[in-house]
């Protein structure tokens, strides 16, 4: 597919409009420590929640959630709506403490619960995390979506995305990174709505005008959320037991994601900001997993066993020219707010918890001075490491997968254990961290196709057949026992450092103080659940 002149000027308009509204967005404010990293904690329920879901949805979504519909259907919306249930828990278990701490990043909550040395290793764990999948596997994926589109080489892409994103990024922080993000959900909302609306326009025409021909046009299990068969790894119950794990990592505890929230002008718009990302991640079931439903019934006979190529095909069978445009710039906005929240958490990352903790009298411009060259550095070695984006089978599974082998299990063994069970104790924490992470990359390494041909853990042909899901869900296990055996063996904490890092028990989440009406997050929480249970009854 060649680019137009019509699509490319939409495109370029919008790379060049995003970067002026980034730095337009910050050009009279004074970029104190607090304003660069934090937004000067000023930020409203929506913008943390668009902000939030603009962060998470990258261009791997897009393309990775039309591919898993054609692929195996329905069933892939799971990694979609199970994330509004761990946003529930971000909301009601995670965020009262981080508002009462009044911390600046995830690893400086740790050292609260848990000591200095913990945090530094979560520190490293996370700029890791950032480096290596939010950026490194978005820069490759994202190239390569281009590059089938319009013909633009993989590495060019790399070049000239990473330059945009990160001029805004390094020079305006936060506040320029969550205006832009907002910006963006839109545009990559807008853009899903075009292909789903084209794709279900041009069912009829394809013998498709009811739920019973959709049916009889797709496989028999395409339609249904809920699956018994694990052959593939998405049987119901491994969901249900390896998303949660997956999902505290990510939305509670990752600094990319939560730092949103660490902005929000006080507690209770940070905890309806994170239901807002709650109730809008129910969408990219219908706006990115249908469609790809959709291309299985519309160009299966085209597409064959190529599943990776059934959004590009139904872009250009389906949109036309100048709309391609916009769908090229949805794609762009999904990228690019996924690294520019990356860029910011990394520089947030350095300058706060591990030159701020070594050099405690850094002043307020050099922090930000640093935080700015270390986002450049990292930006540096993500596009060098992109550029291996190609020895993974596919990039949906690799962003799934390296976190679920050896950051997930660890850090949301800490997190979770840390907040409900104060006698969890530092040297705990500090073991299950190093332990974990030494486990899991060890997984990652046998498991890798690039160190053979075969998944020696995750194929169920040759290997142990144990999908990634539940390679999270057991090393969460491995290390909850690690974690709980070490706390029993060392002193317990003194009760000034779990007074105010953990639940004195999880009937409190909900039961805590007097309600506040129907705005209280508790209240809002439950209707979110409610909603949830619905949609699952009727797409089980």
């Amino acid at each position: 597919m060649n680019i137009s002149t019509v699509d490319l000027v939409v495109l370029v308009a919008y790379m060049v409009g995003i970067l002026a509204v980034g730095l337009l967005s910050v050009r009279r404010l004074t970029l104190t420590g607090e304003q660069y990293f934090l937004a000067g904690r000023t930020l409203r329920w929506p913008v943390v929640g668009a902000a939030l879901f603009a962060s998470n949805i990258s261009t791997i979504h897009l393309v990775g959630l039309a591919e898993g519909g054609y692929q195996h259907g329905l069933v892939i919306g799971n990694f979609e709506w199970m994330a509004t249930f761990t946003l529930i828990l971000l909301s009601l278990v995670f965020v009262p403490f981080y508002f009462r701490t009044r911390i600046s990043t995830l690893p400086e909550f740790l050292e609260r619960r848990y000591g200095p040395a913990t945090r530094t290793i979560m520190a490293v764990m996370a700029i890791a995390a950032a480096l290596l999948i939010h950026i490194g596997i978005s820069l490759y994926a994202g190239a390569a979506i281009f590059e089938e589109f319009f013909g633009v080489d993989v590495y060019a892409s790399i070049l000239v995305i990473s330059i945009f994103t990160a001029v805004y990024t390094v020079l305006g922080g936060l506040k320029a990174v969550v205006v832009t993000e907002t910006i963006q959900a839109v545009i990559l909302l807008v853009g899903a709505v075009v292909v789903t609306g084209l794709a279900l326009l041009a069912l009829p025409d394809a013998g498709v005008s009811s739920l019973a021909d959709l049916q009889a046009a797709t496989r028999p299990d395409q339609l249904h959320m809920l699956q018994a068969d694990n052959s593939k790894g998405f049987a119901w119950y491994a969901i249900l037991l390896g998303y949660p794990i997956l999902g505290v990592w990510y939305w509670c505890s990752d600094q990319t994601i939560v730092q949103r929230v660490l902005g929000a002008r006080d507690q209770v718009q940070a905890q309806r900001g994170a239901l807002f990302a709650g109730a809008l991640k129910i969408l990219p079931v219908f706006l990115m997993v249908l469609p790809g439903v959709f291309g299985y019934a519309l160009f299966r006979g085209e597409v064959g066993d190529d599943a990776r190529r059934i959004l590009p095909v139904m872009i250009h069978r389906l949109v036309p020219i100048g709309l391609r445009g916009l769908i090229a710039a949805a794609l762009l906005a999904a990228l690019m707010s996924t690294i520019a929240a990356a860029l910011n958490s990394v520089g947030t990352l350095v300058a706060v918890d591990i030159v701020g903790r070594i050099r405690p009298a850094t002043s307020d411009r050099a922090q930000v001075r640093i935080g700015r060259v270390s986002a450049v550095v990292v930006m540096v070695l993500a596009m060098a490491w992109s550029t291996q984006g190609g020895r993974f089978d596919t990039i949906f599974e690799a962003i799934n997968k390296m976190p679920a082998q050896f950051l997930a299990p660890p850090i949301s063994t800490v997190f979770v254990w840390g907040v409900f069970w104060r006698r969890g104790t530092r040297q705990a924490a500090l073991t299950t961290l190093v332990a974990g992470f030494a486990l899991g990359v060890v997984a990652f390494l046998v498991d890798l196709p690039a160190f053979g041909d075969v998944q020696w853990i995750t194929s169920s042909e040759r290997g142990l057949g144990v999908s990634f899901m539940m390679q999270a869900f057991w090393g969460f296990c491995i290390c909850s026992a690690i974690f709980v055996a070490t706390s029993l063996v060392t002193p317990a904490p003194p009760a000034a450092q779990t007074d105010d890092t953990t639940w004195p028990d999880p009937l409190q989440v909900v039961l805590h103080g007097r309600l506040r009406g129907v705005g209280d997050p508790r209240v809002l929480a439950g209707l979110l659940f409610a909603l949830m249970v619905v949609l699952y009854a009727v797409f089980r």
